[in-house]
């Protein structure tokens, strides 16, 4: 097979010349970012992954290849030969690593030309997403998306070395295996050799690394694709990557310990940043919902909410009364500063804490010698001095309030709270602030169902504390999980599993199993824990959230080489698409008329 580089080997990469190298002769490869063509010299933007790098074609040195370069255009694939020279005075580029040099080409072969891409290669290129997903493979050709896939591999390479250096073994689990309840959809498989029975793709490794606990492998990771079909986000993707761990004979301490370490050596190394203080912050379940109203709060600002409902239970104000005595809660967020917002705004607002099932959003406005608002005439004035102490209230201050039930008004005042961080500019975006979210409930009602279900997973061990509610009070007991969250987004989480047989089936039962259930589902797992299993625990990290957030961009499909849109399809593919009838026939399956539409 004929070689298409013949004897040109590239010498360097796009991004690597500098001054120190003029006078040397190199070869370069790549694609063109642009031509220009000033009165004869005809320059060229040499693209690869790494950068950018001028080339020169001058008629008066080289005719046949000046006149070869008139046919470039965007996107040609070429390789140059020729010399490294200094750029004239007053040409150098500042904001191009090579910027102060240029190759004078003596030599062009062009290895495959292009059509005029639907979009231009750049950096901030308008384009919508899905004309950039269509053609993803020239989207992925723009130095931001390249630098944030580059970023990507740095980091799972320094996961890597990280937790090989700390006794960790890889260790690959199955992708076909079988479907448990686990919270989300799973991804069936239909079995060819086994007519009318399924596997499910892994929504997470979690019964085989336990597993490998009671194996005795003791320190386990994987750098993992998961599945999951559920409703899509911008920070969600049906399949998607964890960095997953287990460890035997520990305790919260020391996972959380070897996980602040793994984050401060990922950091450093990837982003240069050094010294994320040790140990992370903390703050249990139950005060971070009473504080910031969320279980993932953003803790690079302030406006903390603050509970009022012991004030304003016997207030004038029914709305706040007959709330409080349906146990429900009144809690205030203080705009501090923002007493000029417009009536607009503020309908706005009640508007954006409406989306999250919130019937309403009262506010004052604090004035140097009285409150503005509908609802300041129905205190008297002892609720009036407890409200504007508890809540800081001072002149200049708009307070909002809302009053419903616990999880919708912690959900929609947190929610709130976030959007005015952004909206007031409160937020250090340069900063990264990590924080532990202990103790969270160990149940949660299901009321569909009409039973509890398990707030992580049913693997996930109570709190030794609380194993007398059990029983008695389901809604009370507290779990030994953990999550690490990072500005605001949840970037890990896990937990102290059940390594007790007898345990693990009561937890079962409290979700409403009955035994021949949870031996179908779980008789394997629960073999295993009778076999002698050591106390373990683990945690599993989302490497896109985390690299999304290590890159500062918003959206998981700008940090997954081919991502999925939020109807989880591929525009670059086509996919999902239509099986052939033969293909379902030797699945024995039939697709419903309906089900084509």
């Amino acid at each position: 097979m004929a070689d298409l580089l013949g004897d040109m080997r590239r010498t360097h990469h796009c991004n690597q010349l500098g001054a120190e190298d003029a006078g040397t002769q190199v070869v370069l490869m790549g694609w063109v970012q642009r031509r220009r063509d000033h009165g004869g010299v005809i320059f060229v933007d040499l693209r690869d992954r790494e950068g950018i790098t001028q080339v020169v074609f001058n008629p008066e040195m080289e005719p046949v290849v000046h006149a070869k370069a008139h046919g470039l255009r965007s996107e040609y694939v070429i390789g140059v030969c020729g010399r490294v020279d200094p750029r004239p005075k007053g040409m150098i580029n500042p904001n191009l690593a090579t910027g102060a040099v240029e190759v004078t080409v003596t030599e062009l072969r062009i290895f495959n030309t292009a059509e005029t891409p639907p979009f231009m290669i750049e950096e901030d290129v308008e384009v919508t997403e899905v004309l950039r997903l269509k053609h993803r493979h020239l989207d992925l050709r723009r130095p931001n998306l390249q630098k944030n896939i580059i970023l990507r591999h740095k980091t799972g390479a320094a996961v890597r070395q990280y937790l090989n250096g700390n006794g960790f073994l890889d260790i690959e689990t199955p992708v076909l295996t079988r479907s448990t309840p686990e919270g989300a959809r799973d991804y069936l498989v239909p079995s060819r050799v086994n007519p009318g029975q399924f596997y499910a793709l892994p929504q997470s490794p979690q019964l085989f690394k336990q597993l490998l606990m009671v194996s005795g492998f003791e320190r386990y990771y994987q750098i993992v694709r998961c599945f999951r079909d559920e409703d899509l986000r911008a920070d969600r993707q049906p399949e998607f990557t964890q960095i997953d761990m287990e460890m035997s004979f520990v305790g919260e301490e020391d996972i959380m310990a070897l996980c602040e370490g793994l984050m401060t050596f990922v950091f450093e190394e990837v982003l240069g940043v050094a010294l994320i203080p040790q140990p992370f912050a903390r703050l249990t379940y139950a005060e971070a919902m009473d504080r910031y109203g969320l279980d993932k709060p953003d803790t690079r600002f302030g406006l903390e909410l603050v509970e009022v409902s012991d004030i304003v239970k016997d207030s004038g104000f029914k709305v706040f009364a007959d709330v409080t005595k349906k146990g429900g809660i009144v809690k205030a967020l203080n705009a501090k500063g923002c007493i000029d917002f417009s009536r607009k705004e503020i309908d706005d607002l009640t508007q954006f804490v409406a989306v999250y099932k919130a019937k309403g959003l009262a506010w004052i406005k604090v004035r140097d010698n009285e409150w503005q608002s509908p609802i300041a005439k129905f205190f008297t004035d002892d609720e009036k001095a407890r409200l504007a102490e508890r809540i800081d209230m001072q002149p200049g201050d708009l307070v909002f309030f809302m009053a419903d039930q616990p999880a919708i008004a912690n959900e929609a005042l947190g929610q709130l709270r976030n959007h005015l961080g952004r909206q007031l500019n409160l937020i250090d975006r340069e900063a990264f602030h990590f924080l532990w979210i202990t103790h969270f409930p160990m149940f949660a009602w299901d009321e569909t169902e009409k039973r509890y279900e398990a707030l992580h997973h049913p693997f996930t061990a109570p709190l030794e504390a609380d194993y007398g509610l059990l029983e008695s009070d389901p809604a009370a007991v507290r779990s030994r999980a953990y999550d690490m969250v990072l500005n605001g987004f949840e970037v890990g989480g896990g937990s102290i599993r059940i390594h007790d047989m007898d345990l693990q089936s009561r937890i079962f039962k409290l979700m409403g199993m009955d035994e021949a259930t949870y031996q179908d589902k779980f008789g394997f797992l629960l073999d295993a824990l009778k076999s002698g299993a050591p106390p373990h625990g683990g945690l599993a990290f989302g490497l896109d959230r985390l690299v999304m957030l290590l890159c500062r961009e918003s959206s998981l499909r700008d940090v997954i080489a081919f991502p999925k849109t939020q109807k989880a399809s591929c525009l670059l593919t086509g996919a999902p698409s239509e099986a052939t009838k033969p293909q379902l026939d030797e699945l024995s399956i039939r697709v419903k008329a309906e089900a084509r539409l």
